[in-house]
């Protein structure tokens, strides 16, 4: 399906809320919002700020009056902040977007005008570029408990065959981000849905919870729309230990609840000299 028109489609827009979790990213969310103040009508959008310390929710207040603030004066993390947008949200589609992202209107536009089209799939994603336009690798199938295995424990310096094999099949090898996809996990920087099909999962603060998602919305899947393109700086507030630390804690989470406490117990165990590496590099660095 061609992109939408910003003018054409101010039915999409109407029809639209989206749900922006902002964690110290001022400037990122100012940009980002701007970009989002171009579509007309103004679609539904949602902030809900973790306790930022930056100025962001004063940037918001002064700049963006039109913008629903949502400021539970601690932070919900992830999960727990677009639980809390998906469940003020009022129009029928619902977007949830990173705020180191700029999405053009037509993108929008595109991603709501699929949806409408296709109620068979759980969710639609757009093709994310970085700022100097080169396509990320976005969407993946589920993991297997081999993959995780293999890529967050010394096993996979070990059987680099193997882990070569895992990762080529759980990303999609071969497969360019220029085409239309059926996929199983969809990035959680970009992904509309109908309001009411899902909530994320408030057990994991940061990471997994889009293949948690792909699990639990089975056997529907998503789809890969690479005529709605996003420009997405990554990791504008998850670059930092604490997002290293974070990232192990909801690993093991997130195998524990899929894959069992007996492997979950064996992949803490065998993932710990990967960390420790990365916290000894930090203290040297």
């Amino acid at each position: 399906m061609p992109p939408g028109n910003a003018v054409l489609n101010a039915d999409a827009f109407s029809r639209l809320s989206i749900i922006i979790v902002n964690y110290n990213t001022r400037e990122d969310l100012r940009l980002c919002l701007a970009a989002l103040h171009e579509c007309r009508p103004l679609p539904e959008i949602i902030v809900v700020d973790n306790a930022s310390t930056d100025g962001s929710v004063e940037m918001i207040r002064e700049s963006f009056p039109a913008i629903r603030l949502l400021a539970p004066g601690r932070n919900t993390w992830f999960t727990g902040g677009n639980n809390l947008g998906l469940k003020a949200a009022t129009r029928e589609f619902v977007l949830l977007l990173n705020p180191d992202t700029i999405a053009p209107p037509e993108a929008l536009a595109a991603l709501v005008e699929f949806a409408d089209a296709h109620p068979e799939y759980a969710g639609v994603t757009a093709q994310l570029r970085y700022p100097d336009g080169v396509v990320q690798h976005t969407c993946s199938r589920l993991p297997t408990y081999a993959y995780l295995l293999l890529n967050h424990t010394p096993l996979g310096w070990l059987l680099p065959g193997q882990r070569a094999k895992l990762n080529a099949r759980h990303w999609y090898a071969g497969w360019q981000r220029d085409t239309g996809l059926e996929v199983e996990v969809v990035p959680g920087s970009c992904i509309l849905g109908r309001r009411g099909d899902w909530l994320l999962n408030e057990d994991l603060l940061l990471y997994f919870p889009e293949d948690d998602l792909g699990r639990r919305v089975q056997p529907r899947k998503f789809y890969f729309l690479p005529s709605a393109r996003i420009i997405h700086r990554e990791n504008s507030a998850t670059g930092n230990w604490n997002a290293k630390r974070i990232y192990f804690r909801d690993l093991i989470v997130y195998t524990r609840q899929h894959h069992g406490v007996i492997r979950a117990g064996l992949l803490w165990l065998l993932s710990r000299p990967m960390l420790w590496g990365m916290w000894l590099k930090r203290r040297l660095s």
